[in-house]
């Protein structure tokens, strides 16, 4: 992909939201320039200027080394805060105060992060925290803390999230024989 398609890649599904398109415009600039030694020297001002102004100011903790697939979507991105070591995959929406990271085991280590599929949908205040991974085509509703497994293709609820509707799409094959 080259790199103005890449700076753009959220744009078309944050439509309509002007901070969300700013501040994904600016953690995808941030992740061009970590891939560069050479880069990271020379635009260490902005490296700064990201972590002043999207961190501090706006209170979204998107870190330069978390793996984001393309069409993320950030709604009312106060008090967003995603570990570097999360995994999120294609299409996904974060909305306000998230957290996703890992968990302090008792031994005093800490545990993996979330791996979350494509076409998830967060909700707001939810805490998805420790070595879990959420399927694709989820839904995780309003105040959620996701400490277990989502399976694909459901909707999670509550504190501990449980999973209340599962759908499972059936496939029909149609065979036609002429004469």
């Amino acid at each position: 992909m080259n790199p103005f398609a890449y700076l753009f890649q959220d744009r078309k599904a944050n439509r309509g939201n002007i901070k969300g398109q700013l501040v994904l415009f600016m953690f995808r600039l941030v992740q061009l320039i970590n891939r560069s030694m050479v880069a990271k020297v020379v635009l260490f001002p902005y490296l700064i200027f990201y972590r002043f102004f999207v961190e501090w100011s706006l209170g979204i903790e998107l870190p330069r080394k978390l793996t984001a697939g393309k069409g993320l979507i950030i709604y009312h991105g106060q008090a967003l805060v995603v570990n570097q070591g999360v995994v999120l995959g294609e299409n996904c929406v974060l909305r306000n105060s998230v957290t996703i990271g890992h968990k302090k085991l008792a031994d005093g280590t800490f545990s993996g992060c979330p791996r979350i599929g494509n076409n998830v949908d967060i909700g707001a205040n939810v805490c998805i925290i420790g070595d879990v991974t959420i399927g694709d085509n989820v839904i995780i509703g309003a105040g959620a803390v996701v400490v277990k497994d989502i399976p694909a293709n459901s909707v999670a609820v509550g504190n501990p999230a449980r999973v209340i509707e599962q759908k499972t799409t059936i496939t029909e094959t149609i065979t036609i024989t002429g004469a």
